[in-house]
């Protein structure tokens, strides 16, 4: 995934960074930082179904810069995902392509 940067986004849709981030929280109930989190998260998840992914490979092609970034933002965004996966694989159906 390209990086995305609040500002690029805010000016993107012509207003500023921080009139953005207002509005957005109010709309969405989360910040723009923890969306895009979410969305990596998402796109790891489907990734993962794949078993010849390697997580460092996957946490990389998402748009995580470290390994310790993307293991925290999965942990809180996506929990136990593996041992869901392996007590019922083909089961999940909260995985979101991408």
């Amino acid at each position: 995934m390209d990086r995305l940067s609040l500002d690029d986004v805010a000016s993107a849709v012509g207003v500023s960074s921080f009139y953005f981030c207002k509005l957005f929280k109010q709309t969405t109930s989360m910040t723009f930082t923890e969306y895009v989190n979410r969305k990596r998260v998402e796109c790891a998840q489907a990734a993962l179904l794949k078993p010849q992914e390697r997580i460092t490979e996957i946490a990389f092609e998402v748009g995580y810069k470290s390994l310790s970034q993307f293991n925290r933002s999965f942990l809180k965004y996506a929990g136990e995902f593996r041992k869901r996966m392996k007590a019922s694989p083909g089961q999940d159906t909260s995985v979101v392509a991408c």
